[in-house]
């Protein structure tokens, strides 16, 4: 059994692979005060109470936008799974992707890790959008080479802004509310965020695809996708685990096995 994690601002998405089949996903919230210790008592203990055991572990691969923790949960990993070789996609490691941006070193693990998913599931030219902590929006064009992109404040990052830095704004569910012109105080603020978060990425699909001179197809993913993609007017296609999937293709390419 592989595990596929990916460590990113608010939360920790953990996927175990049988063979090519991912069999079981967790989620747990990223701490950085957290130590080794604590985190391999606190995923041993989730992977033991869903019948898995940690003993059939045999790897990992870890993309990471949150370097204190890396160091950490790679301690954590070879604590509760004994694996000592934890791959850490960044520089040195082999994704096949060809990065055509102005410094190459400059790309993170995890869309590294979505770029290489989305490729060995969908049919490039792509316009992928994660929305995370921050909304990242970049386009791999018809040969498969990641050209670049832009990267936004994320949905709850925009509303807690608009919260903390306004005397009478309240912190408000994000979720969209029955109308976007909307009559009161709060309905006004969830239409601001999801449908505005959703008409940004309608508008940037746009502007990607003159830049590209082609159309693109959208594929979206990240832990607030199904908050916005539904009130998008772009078509395009959800798959909420394509990081996972691209960090189980670069285990195999790391070890040999593609």
């Amino acid at each position: 059994m592989i595990l596929a994690i990916d460590v990113g601002n608010t939360n920790i998405v953990i996927g175990c692979y049988r063979g090519d089949e991912i069999s079981r996903v967790f989620r747990i919230s990223t701490d950085t005060t957290k130590t080794a210790d604590e985190y391999a008592a606190e995923i041993n203990a989730i992977l033991t109470f869903h019948g898995i055991d940690c003993a059939k572990i045999t790897g990992s691969v870890m993309s990471s936008v949150v370097p204190p923790l890396t160091g950490t949960l790679k301690n954590a990993i070879r604590q509760f799974a004994g694996v000592d070789d934890v791959i850490v996609v960044g520089a040195g490691v082999k994704t096949g992707l060809n990065i055509l941006t102005d410094d190459p070193a400059q790309l993170g693990g995890d869309m590294a890790a979505t770029a290489v998913g989305a490729l060995a599931l969908y049919k490039p030219p792509l316009i992928v959008v994660d929305l995370g902590t921050a909304t990242k929006m970049y386009v791999l064009n018809r040969s498969g080479a990641f050209i670049g992109g832009a990267i936004m404040p994320g949905l709850a990052l925009s509303m807690n802004a608009l919260s903390s830095g306004t005397s009478q704004l309240p912190h408000v569910p994000l979720e969209a509310p029955q109308k976007c012109i909307s009559a009161n105080t709060i309905d006004c603020m969830k239409s601001g965020a999801v449908f505005g978060a959703a008409s940004m990425i309608d508008g940037m699909a746009n502007r990607f695809e003159d830049q590209l001179g082609e159309l693109a197809r959208i594929i979206v993913t990240g832990g607030l996708a199904d908050v916005v993609y539904p009130h998008c007017t772009r078509e395009m296609t959800h798959d909420p685990l394509l990081i996972l999937h691209g960090l189980k293709i670069i285990f195999d390419k790391n070890k040999g096995r593609r």
